[in-house]
Parts: C-alpha cells; structure tokens; sequence
C-alpha cells in the first residue's frame, strides 16, 4: 500500500465530500439552475443592467429571455466599459474585484469583470476536480510532490481602483496557503514578461524537484517540456518519475496529445479544464472517459441556444 504523506491525508476526507457532492449535484442540475438564474435575478434587479431589463418583472425563464436577450460582447460594451470606467453596480452590486484581459477571436481586447461572488466559481472549480480525480483514482500522492502551473505573470495592473491582468495570473493570488509551499515556479519567475527567459527560470527551478502535478495550457507545455529535454536529452518520466497528473485547459487538447505523450514517455493521467475569463465551464469527471461535465452548481446560469 502507497504510504500517504500528510497533504494527501488530509486532503482525502476532503475527497471523498466532494466527489459526494459531484454526484449529487450532477443528478439536480435542472433544479440548481433554475435556483441559481432566480438568484442572480434577485441579486442584480438594482443594477444599471437589472434596471434597463426590468429584472423585478422577472419570475419565469420566459421573462428572463425576454429580458435578456442573446447579445455579443460588443452589443454590451457600454456596459462593461462602464465597469472599467469605475462605475459601481452596473451589472452586479459594487465594483469587481478583478478585470479579466482577454483577446478572444471577437472584438479584440476585452475587460470581463470578476466578483468578489464570482471569484470563487474560479478557483473551487478547479479544486473540487483535482480533489475529485484523487477520489476517483484511490490514494493519490499527488497532493505531496511539487506542483507546477504555468500561467502568466501574476502582477496586476490597476485600471480606476480594480486591479486587472489575465485569469491564469489573477488565480494564482487565489491559491491556498496550505499548497504555496508545493507551488512552482517562485512568484519572481512567475512575474518575468520575457517567456523565454521565463521558461529557463522555470526549468532551473523544476530540475530537480519532485514533480507530481503539471497544469498549463497544452503549448506552454509543449514549451516546457521540449526546453527540459534540450537541457537534459531525457524524457519527462525519467525527469520526473513521480509526475502523475498532467491538468489542462484553455484549448482543445486533442491536437496536443500525441506529442506531449510522446515527451513524456509513459502513460499519464490527464484531467481536462475548461476555465474561461467569463467562469469556469466544466471540467472533466471520469478519469476513464471522454467528456466534460458542465458545472451547473457553481453560480453560472448557463442557455442553449440552437445554432
């Protein structure tokens, strides 16, 4: 039998209520988002956006899509340019605690406002998959080897009293006490703009460590992995034997697969993300299958609409 170190004892109860919670909630997900649509109905009525769509009117879904219809970014701009701007209680009470920069393939650069409600869907959600993959795969070490995410900087800009960057650098002041000791790489190279001087600090870094979890966008890496086999001619199971849990997101990571399997060189579990500046969608709930569960209790009121 492994012997578990004191994070993945402690972390395995922990475990075990989670993966209860999954279940459940995978079975209530109608009910838990007509709660959560109703929720954020009442909670925003009093806002620029809940006034201007007359949410005290709102009882059914009907009247919400009346409300509410489907719009782009651009068609709300006015909106989160208002938030940006400084406004308070546009389309949630208060101001954000974060502006998520991001460049999506529509209207070029975009500020998403994060909450300080909303912030939580963020990290949890990654939380409650990693802690649901160690159930569902036994006693797990992962929890007590060192941990890599590979994000960018975590340094924030200010924009009118909210601090703004990128979601993979604003999560990252969101990470738990208990795992920053595990962490890598260091704040100071996480805070390197160049990323190839980044990528050797972080290969400097990670050489010689124990590394269980690596995290990242599948070409970030790619990246990575390529540079540590520059440095060492070797692949990643023999530089990291005890590296047991590759987690990514961000993009589609079927185009990466082949090759990142081919540099690890071992079979190697994978848990796929799907966290965007907007919420994180879903997250992979079967080591052993194909698909992503959407994340239907995390505070998201999520719509079909037919292409």
């Amino acid at each position: 039998m492994p012997v578990l170190g004191v994070r993945s004892f402690i972390v395995k109860p922990f475990a075990a209520l989670v993966a209860r919670n999954v279940t459940q909630w995978s079975r209530t997900a109608v009910a838990d988002q007509q709660r959560i649509r109703q929720q954020i109905v009442q909670q925003a009525k009093d806002t620029k956006l809940g006034k201007a769509s007359s949410f005290n009117k709102v009882k059914s879904y009907t009247d919400f899509t009346s409300a509410i219809p489907v719009a782009d970014y651009e068609q709300q701009r006015h909106y989160f340019d208002a938030i940006a701007n400084g406004e308070s209680d546009v389309t949630w009470p208060g101001k954000p605690i974060y502006l998520a920069k991001t460049s999506g393939t529509t209207s070029g650069t975009k500020y998403i406002p994060i909450t300080k409600q909303s912030i939580g869907n963020h990290f949890f959600s990654a939380q409650t998959a990693t802690l649901l993959y160690m159930h569902q795969q036994g006693l797990s070490k992962v929890m007590d080897g060192k941990m890599i995410f590979l994000s960018g900087s975590p340094e924030l800009e200010h924009k009118n009293g909210i601090a703004v960057g990128r979601l993979s650098g604003i999560v990252n002041h969101q990470v738990p006490q208990y795992l920053k000791g595990n962490q890598l790489p260091s704040w100071q190279t996480n805070c390197i703009d160049d990323w190839e001087t980044k990528l050797d600090h972080i290969v400097e870094e990670t050489l010689n460590k124990d590394m269980t979890l690596i995290s990242g966008i599948p070409p970030w890496v790619q990246m990575y992995f390529d540079r540590l086999h520059e440095r060492t001619g070797k692949q990643i199971k023999d530089i990291f034997p005890n590296f047991q849990l590759f987690v990514t997101g961000g993009v589609n990571y079927t185009p990466y697969k082949s090759k990142l399997e081919q540099s690890i060189g071992k079979q190697i579990d994978t848990l796929e993300t799907y966290p965007a500046s907007e919420g994180f969608i879903a997250f992979q709930d079967n080591g052993f299958g194909d698909g992503l569960l959407l994340n239907t209790n995390s505070g998201i009121f999520f719509e079909f609409v037919p292409a």
